[in-house]
C-alpha cells in the first residue's frame, strides 16, 4: 500500500475531471498546494483503474468510491483500489457496523467514512444518523470521517464524537464553503474540486486556498 498523506497544506484536490491528460496535468501543476488528490468514479470510468497508478506517483490518492456494499464485495473494492497504488479510501457508514469494518480492516485502518454529505440533499437522510455514523467510524478503528465544509457546526459536532480522528471535509469552494470556517471548525483537511481544476490558473487558485488553509491550521 502506498504511503498516506501527511497534512502540509490541509488541502485535498477532489480530481473530478474526465480526462487522464488533464488529470494528470493539473495534479502536477498543483502539487506543492496539495497534500493528496482524490479520485472519484468520473474519472476511474473515463481513464480507467491505471490513473490511480498514476497519480498516486504523483501525491497520495484517496478513492472516493463510496463503497456501500456488503462486506464481502466491499473488501474486494478496497483490495483493487490499494493494489493499484491507493493510499485509502472512502466508504459510506449507512450500510452499518460489518461493511465499514470490511473496509477498514482490509485497508488496515486507511478508510475514511462519510457521515454527513455537503450538498443540500445530505440534509434529508445522512444528517439525522451522522452521530451514529460517525461514532461507528471511531469504534471500528477508521482513520476518519467525511464531514460538510458547508456546515462548519455540524464539523465542531462531530470532532466532539470522533475525537481524534480526523476529518476530510468536502464542500469548499463552488458549494459554498470556506476552507478557513471548515478547519476552525475542527476539520484536518478540506477538499477543493471545482474552485482548482475549473480555474484559469489551477496552481494560483491551489495556492491561494493553501494559504488560507495554512492561515487557520
Amino acid at each position: 500500500m502506498a504511503c498516506i498523506m501527511e497534512r502540509r497544506n490541509g488541502v485535498i484536490l477532489a480530481l473530478d475531471v474526465t480526462s487522464s491528460e488533464k488529470a494528470m496535468r493539473v495534479a502536477e501543476t498543483v502539487r506543492d498546494y496539495v497534500d493528496a488528490v482524490k479520485i472519484n468514479w468520473p474519472l476511474t470510468l473515463a481513464a480507467g483503474p491505471q490513473v490511480i497508478t498514476e497519480i498516486s506517483k504523483v501525491k497520495p490518492v484517496i478513492c472516493d468510491m463510496k463503497i456501500a456494499d456488503i462486506p464481502s464485495i466491499n473488501r474486494l473494492i478496497v483490495q483493487e483500489a490499494l493494489a493499484r497504488g491507493a493510499s485509502a479510501v472512502i466508504c459510506h457508514g449507512f450500510p452499518g457496523e460489518d461493511s465499514v469494518r470490511a473496509c477498514v480492516e482490509t485497508s488496515k485502518g486507511s478508510t475514511y467514512v462519510v457521515t454527513e454529505m455537503s450538498h443540500p440533499g445530505g440534509e434529508q437522510f445522512t444528517a439525522s444518523v451522522a452521530d451514529e455514523i460517525a461514532d461507528m467510524a471511531r469504534i471500528v478503528g477508521a482513520r476518519g470521517i467525511v464531514a460538510p465544509a458547508t456546515r462548519p457546526e455540524r464539523i465542531a459536532a462531530l470532532r466532539g464524537i470522533v475525537g481524534d480522528l480526523e476529518i476530510i471535509s468536502p464542500g469548499v469552494g463552488a458549494q459554498g464553503g470556506k476552507a478557513s470556517s471548515a478547519l476552525e471548525a475542527g476539520a484536518d483537511y478540506v477538499i477543493v474540486g471545482r474552485a482548482i481544476y475549473q480555474a484559469e490558473d489551477p496552481r494560483e487558485a491551489a495556492r491561494k486556498i493553501s494559504e488560507e488553509a495554512l492561515s487557520a491550521i
